[in-house]
Parts: structure tokens; sequence; C-alpha cells
């Protein structure tokens, strides 16, 4: 596997990703490397920032990559999270109608998937969740909302995911999670790269 390695500033490096390969084995291996201050990996991209003085070696970063994307999966299985899902969200409705679905299809083909964690990022703890029905693949909202309140269930382009905190936010709200907060400031991220999510939806 050929792996090319970008500059990304003075301390970091981007690496291209294949579509396919066990990116939970890759983080653990970027992240491991001498000289290696930390690692971000997402869907088709991996950034390594180091000291700007001692680098690690180039020939190691991508004997990392290249290795840990053919792994197979090894130690603990990938934690299931099961989430309580209050359907009330204020975009369910319009959201319904822009798609040509009822409000009740909307939260069966929402609550059905399970879905992979892709990515993390954009506030501490929100987890980018692959696997949403395409029938509900929509573009984010044309005006974003300077508040979206924490723990609402939302969705924009593939993905689905929960806000941690109350932040400013352009997907379409669906619902509230019940009972899951997706940071702790004690233990950090609820969610990690490669963990399962079955949203389930509380009776009315």
């Amino acid at each position: 596997m050929e792996v090319v390695l970008e500059p990304f500033g003075d301390a970091a490096w981007r690496v291209r990703l294949p579509e396919q390969g066990n990116r939970r084995a890759l983080l653990g291996s970027l992240r491991g490397l001498p000289q290696v201050l930390d690692a971000v990996v997402c869907e088709r991209h991996a950034v390594v920032t180091f000291e700007p003085a001692a680098p690690p070696s180039e020939a190691s970063v991508r004997e990392a990559v290249a290795s840990a994307l053919t792994a197979p999966e090894q130690g603990p299985a990938p934690s299931m999270h099961r989430i309580p899902v209050r359907y009330d969200g204020a975009d369910l409705d319009d959201l319904a109608r822009a798609v040509g679905l009822s409000r009740d299809d909307v939260i069966s083909f929402h609550a059905a998937p399970v879905y992979a964690v892709a990515a993390m990022g954009f506030l501490p703890g929100f987890g980018y969740l692959r696997g949403l029905d395409a029938r509900l693949v929509v573009p984010r909202r044309a005006s974003p909302r300077q508040h979206v309140p924490p723990q609402s269930v939302a969705i924009a382009g593939p993905y689905t995911g929960v806000y941690p905190f109350s932040s400013p936010g352009g997907w379409h709200l669906l619902g509230t999670a019940v009972g899951f907060s997706p940071f702790d400031a004690q233990r950090g991220a609820t969610l990690a790269l490669g963990d399962r999510v079955r949203f389930v939806p509380e009776s009315p």
C-alpha cells in the first residue's frame, strides 16, 4: 500500500486514507509512535502531530499506516451504545415533508440502523455516526441555528449524531437523547472511533 504524507503546517502530517481499512487499529498505532504527540483519524484522512524539533521518521508513519489499515480486528470488541431518544425535534415535521415521508416513517428509518462511529470532532464527545438510511440523507440547514440544545439528536448529509453541549449548529434536529451524555468532564468522550450506536425511540 502506497502511503503519502502531506505537510500540514510545521508540526503535522496529513495522510490520505482509502475507503476501507481498520480505523481503530490505525489510531492506536499512530498514537503509539515515538515523537508523536497525537493523531486524529477520520474517514478519508488522518493527521499526525509532533514537536517541530523532533518529528517521527516518515518511514515509521508510513509503515504504521500501511500495517494498521490491513490489520484484523483485535482486542476488545467495539462498544455498543443504546441511546433512548424522545423524537421531539424542531425539524422533524419539516424534514418529513421535505423527503416525502410521514413523521412516523422518519422516526422508524432513523432508529432502524446500527450506526458506526466514523469520526470524532466538532465538539468534545461529538461522534459522526455513519449508517443513516439513504431516504433521510439531506444537506445541512440553509440557515444554521445559533443555539442547539444539548443532547439534541440530529442529521446532516450521511451522518447522525448527538450534540454534547449547547452550541451553534446546522444539522436537522430530530429529537433528544434521554439519559445519555456524549461527554463527561471526568471520563471524557463516551463514544470512541469504531463504536456502535443504536437509537431506541421512547414511548410517547
